[in-house]
């Protein structure tokens, strides 16, 4: 075959693998798209009557999109006037605890496209020289969103701050309440766990569990040990209910999360009055990572950082027995005051 004709053969061969791959990036593309288009929420059942018209179905496609480019810093004014995208106050927050699982509420919570997450702990109602900078610095650290869509942003140390329940009730007396829990001890420990990552990675050394956990002095309990005191979740929820009715807060079971997410999920969008959108597509198991991942759609899958999931150390049995006698009495109120019941021994 002439030369010419072998480059000329090479040249519509190109074009033809071109449009071929071509084609193949717009059908992901577009199926992606469309998979984002399958869990939106009917306007119908979150705005007044008269005004879903006003709202297609269409507009929330831009979660993905148009919102990503706001953190990024991409978007400009006008789009920002186009979209009609304002930054909210939330209206729920996850108020702790602590190790008891607040990211990985946060990041499957943002898996429904009518809820809005704030990337940062903001710790604006627990840290007095941020909340001294106003309502108007606390919105402004607020992500962009629809109108109709609910922002929620997570900072454990409210549930156990002193000065937190009123301070958010001041800015908001109807605003729901997330509390997620863990068994006491393993919260405890995993506590711990993350501290001492802390140190080692300092090169410092740190105590044992069991040596902060028990005072040498009494062989009792040591409730000035922070990681023991967090864990006794009802004295916390005791100064909250000063300001807020039981029917604001929804305790979600940190440890279900983590082995079977999609139950609580369900009860937490039926608590934030949201249809269910959270599915089973939405979740899946990564067995190298021992929990699960979220999937957004067939091109955006998320797992949480690989610093979730510490492996934490063996704690004395004795000392794991006297905690549960501790802990015992503090769970049953637990139980009673917030109507759910946990099979912690």
């Amino acid at each position: 075959m002439p030369f010419k004709q072998q480059a000329l053969l090479r040249q519509k061969l190109f074009l033809l693998g071109s449009l071929a791959i071509g084609s193949l990036l717009y059908l992901v593309a577009r199926v992606g798209s469309l998979d984002r288009l399958q869990p939106i929420c009917p306007m119908e059942s979150r705005l007044a009557p008269g005004l879903a018209e006003q709202f297609p179905l269409r507009t929330l496609q831009y979660k993905r999109g148009i919102l990503h480019e706001l953190r990024k810093g991409n978007a400009s004014k006008e789009q920002i006037r186009l979209h009609s995208l304002v930054q909210q106050l939330p209206r729920a927050i996850i108020i702790g605890v602590r190790k008891g699982g607040t990211r990985a509420l946060l990041e499957m919570l943002n898996l429904h496209p009518a809820v809005v997450k704030a990337s940062q702990e903001i710790h604006f109602f627990d840290n007095d020289q941020n909340y001294a900078r106003g309502i108007d610095w606390y919105r402004g650290k607020m992500p962009f969103s629809f109108p109709h869509q609910i922002t929620i942003e997570k900072s454990p140390a409210y549930f156990i701050t002193e000065e937190v329940p009123e301070r958010i009730f001041k800015m908001n007396s109807s605003i729901k309440l997330l509390v997620i829990v863990r068994e006491p001890i393993t919260r405890a420990v995993s506590d711990y766990t993350q501290v001492l990552e802390g140190k080692e990675r300092k090169n410092k050394t740190y105590h044992k569990f069991e040596k902060l956990a028990i005072d040498a002095n009494t062989c009792e309990v040591n409730t000035k040990y922070k990681a023991v005191r967090t864990s006794i979740y009802t004295k916390h929820l005791e100064r909250w209910l000063k300001y807020f009715p039981v029917e604001q807060f929804h305790i979600v079971d940190g440890d279900r999360l983590i082995s079977d997410p999609l139950p609580e999920l369900q009860l937490v969008e039926r608590f934030l009055n949201l249809p269910s959108r959270i599915s089973q597509y939405n979740l899946y198991f990564n067995a190298t990572r021992g929990f699960y991942c979220l999937r957004f759609n067939i091109v955006f899958n998320k797992c949480l950082a690989g610093s979730k999931g510490r492996i934490h150390p063996e704690v004395d049995p004795a000392v794991v027995a006297k905690l549960r006698r501790f802990f015992h009495p503090f769970n049953q109120k637990f139980y009673q005051i917030t109507g759910r019941t946990f099979n912690w021994p």
